[in-house]
């Protein structure tokens, strides 16, 4: 059973979202069978890669000025539900071209959802810069991937293709934000729908495989 998680770093209900599922999984009887992959979708492909204003600023631009502290409060208060600290105050949107190859990279060693864990903590918890490689050099060790392949792979343009074929993907499943996971090639969803929602879309899924 496949599970495609689309998903950006800027996002902090991805962070919200990625913590849910793992929750839904724990209890989930076919989660041996269940296969995550992560998706590489860039909510903001023209951003630079030296940070600008904060994410809270980034907010106000674009959500009416009476909703913006309930929107704020609303992340703060899912996340700190999931035992998670998000700080839009310190975030500051860069472009996450190469954290999504850096992914995919940890991918092919099996460490990608401890890398994602580890952007979106050093992105929405402590504000740190995942569009600098040295960052993204760090977190790609504090995950046991190797160093000097990791420095290869940002010094140049592998995994590039991968990441546009995940965007090309996500526009073929008409998926217009993140996060959203899509099981089994079907229709995509929110990946911020309630547990029991998400539950009874794997225990969907594990029918159709036989799974119990």
């Amino acid at each position: 059973m496949l599970i495609e998680v689309f998903y950006d770093v800027l996002c902090p209900w991805c962070y919200i979202a990625k913590h849910r599922l793992q929750r839904v999984l724990a209890d989930f009887p076919g989660r041996d069978e269940a296969q995550l992959r992560w998706r590489s979708y860039q909510l903001s492909p023209n951003e630079g890669r030296r940070p600008g204003p904060t994410a809270a600023e980034a907010m106000a631009s674009w959500t009416p000025p009476d909703r913006l502290p309930a929107r704020l409060t609303l992340i703060r208060r899912l996340a700190a539900e999931l035992g998670l600290a998000i700080d839009l105050d310190r975030a500051r949107p860069v472009n996450t071209f190469d954290a999504h190859r850096l992914t995919h990279f940890a991918a092919d060693h099996h460490r990608a959802a401890a890398l994602v864990e580890a952007l979106l903590q050093a992105y929405q918890a402590q504000g740190r810069n995942v569009a600098d490689h040295r960052v993204l050099l760090e977190l790609a060790q504090e995950v046991d991937l190797p160093a000097q392949e990791a420095g290869a792979v940002l010094a140049g343009d592998r995994y590039a293709d991968a990441v546009t074929a995940d965007q090309r993907r996500a526009a073929e499943l008409r998926v217009s934000g993140v996060p959203t996971l899509v099981i089994d090639g079907g229709r995509p969803f929110s990946g911020m729908q309630p547990p029991e929602v998400i539950r009874a879309e794997l225990d969907r899924a594990a029918a159709a495989h036989g799974i119990r």
